[in-house]
């Protein structure tokens, strides 16, 4: 029982690091459409705006589930990945490196909460919490899917050749 009490113990933590993540994510999503170039990926920020907010309803209906209060953890991993992305932006403020920074960023961010809602799917399931693990499951394979959207993004609005030139000679200079 003892190992079950600490992996629940881990478990909780580890929600709260992840529902920090979505609320920094709640407030950097707006200013990574604001800063986008690409119509195509100001809306899919705007799409995950809105999945984004679904993930914290979801956390919070887990929690619930739990008898458990939904108190955000410091989630330094995420304000990092985002502080970086910030820096990049102000060192690309406009056009197709805009838009690749941000594709990186975002990228990294979703790779993060991609490997954090597994690991907490598994500990749902392990200690069966099964109405947590199935809302938490819905919100994985939505980052799932941006992670999908981004990595589409990147390769179709990426242009090297149309902006200031055939991206060879850009390279080399």
């Amino acid at each position: 029982m003892k190992k079950e009490n600490a992996l629940r113990e881990l478990l909780i933590e580890e929600m709260r690091r992840i529902y920090h993540a979505e609320l920094q994510l709640l407030k950097a999503l707006p200013k990574m459409t604001k800063a986008a170039q690409s119509e195509r990926l100001k809306e899919a920020f705007e799409a995950h705006l809105e999945e984004t907010e679904s993930h914290v309803e979801r956390l919070e209906r887990a929690f619930e589930s739990m008898n458990e209060q939904a108190k955000p953890k410091n989630c330094q991993v995420v304000q990092m990945l985002l502080d970086g992305l910030v820096d990049s932006i102000a060192e690309h403020k406009e056009g197709v490196m805009c838009d690749a920074v941000i594709l990186c960023g975002m990228a990294k961010v979703e790779h993060y909460e991609i490997a954090a809602y597994s690991t907490i799917c598994t500990w749902c399931d392990l200690l069966g919490l099964d109405e947590a693990s199935d809302l938490l499951k819905e919100t994985l394979d939505e980052e799932r899917t941006a992670e999908e959207t981004i990595i589409e993004i990147t390769e179709s609005e990426i242009d090297l050749e149309g902006e200031g030139g055939d991206g060879e000679n850009d390279a080399n200079e």
